[in-house]
């Protein structure tokens, strides 16, 4: 599967978005205030969104509420209605853009847009690439138990099980390796 440059900036932006909504009711939100949004944004290298409010943050919860939907959707249909929401509601604009020292790419969002329907626009497009081309299993969820944080898988053969295999995979081979040794014990 071919993935563009704005592609994959718009799936490493949807994952880190969706990464941000809380654990559980104990856990702290992601994105707690403006300033953790304009930080966001700028990390992100998101154009053309102004002057940042408490609005904002309450509609890109809502969109980020809506992408998290589309990691855990059970099937590409269900993916699909959710994007294709996300989309409609963003007032898609494709247009042609050159610009920050990037050559010619794709915006989905229309000039002046909100950043919540910048992060639809562009974030739900990318997402619907990998439906379109039947791979809506790649959106996939941590595997290990303590830790459900959401990834692409672009591994050739769909195997990624974990979001990070430094932390979470080796983790849990680690303990997988110590119980096989304490059982081998006695």
């Amino acid at each position: 599967m071919l993935i563009t440059h704005d592609t994959r900036c718009a799936l490493d932006t949807v994952v880190d978005l969706v990464n941000t909504v809380p654990e559980d009711d104990a856990a702290p939100d992601g994105l707690p205030d403006v300033a953790a949004l304009q930080e966001f944004v700028g990390t992100h290298e998101i154009s053309d969104v102004g002057v940042l409010s408490e609005l904002d943050l309450s509609a890109v919860r809502t969109v980020r509420g809506r992408f998290a939907a589309v990691f855990a959707a059970p099937e590409a249909r269900t993916a699909a209605g959710l994007i294709n929401d996300l989309v409609a509601a963003a007032g898609t604009t494709p247009r042609l853009t050159d610009h920050d020292g990037y050559d010619w790419h794709i915006h989905y969002f229309a000039p002046g847009a909100s950043v919540a329907d910048h992060l639809a626009a562009d974030c739900g497009m990318a997402l619907a690439f990998f439906v379109v081309a039947g791979e809506q299993e790649r959106l996939r969820r941590c595997e290990a138990p303590d830790c459900r944080r959401a990834f692409v898988d672009l591994s050739r053969n769909r195997s990624r099980r974990y979001c990070d295999s430094r932390t979470c995979g080796n983790r849990l081979h680690v303990a997988a390796y110590r119980a096989r040794r304490k059982e081998a014990a006695g």
